[in-house]
């Protein structure tokens, strides 16, 4: 006899892994592993969220850092043609992120972690730059840090 299959719900959040990492913690007999995931969560509408989690295996980080992304969810005013109204930076820890309104057709212009994030806030046309660090969650939440002055 065949078992019904469960449907999993669509979510209404589109999600972005940033970057999953094993960490390694050294105990009496030996080393324990675990990993650390970031997620980017958003819903392309103008709300985006920041999770980073540990857990036990992959699956287990990636479920408990969208569970913290939906948490920490901010909204955003978009411009009608798919920008931000003007000019803005932000700084978080050591990264520090410039972001600049586009003109309709130049697309998103951005690196990485600041792509992602742009792109899951809906924001169609922005030209960023990412002026120091090379840590991708502080990139992310330095992006965040600038999209919350608008």
């Amino acid at each position: 006899m065949a078992r019904p299959q469960q449907q999993k719900e669509k979510s209404e959040f589109e999600q972005k892994t940033l970057e999953i990492r094993r960490v390694t913690r050294v105990v009496e007999g030996g080393k324990r592993f675990s990993f650390r995931a970031a997620i980017v969560l958003g819903d392309l509408k103008g709300r985006v969220g920041i999770g980073v989690a540990k857990g036990g295996d992959v699956a287990l980080a990636i479920e408990k850092a969208t569970r913290q992304a939906k948490k920490d969810m901010i909204s955003i005013p978009i411009t009608e043609k798919g920008s931000i109204a003007h000019e803005t930076s932000a700084k978080y820890g050591t990264a520090q992120v410039l972001l600049k309104p586009a003109t309709e057709g130049r697309g998103l212009v951005a690196g990485g972690p600041v792509r992602a994030v742009c792109a899951l806030v809906g924001i169609k046309h922005i030209t960023a730059k990412i002026i120091r660090s090379k840590n991708k969650v502080n990139i992310a939440r330095s992006t965040l840090e600038a999209l919350k002055k608008l």
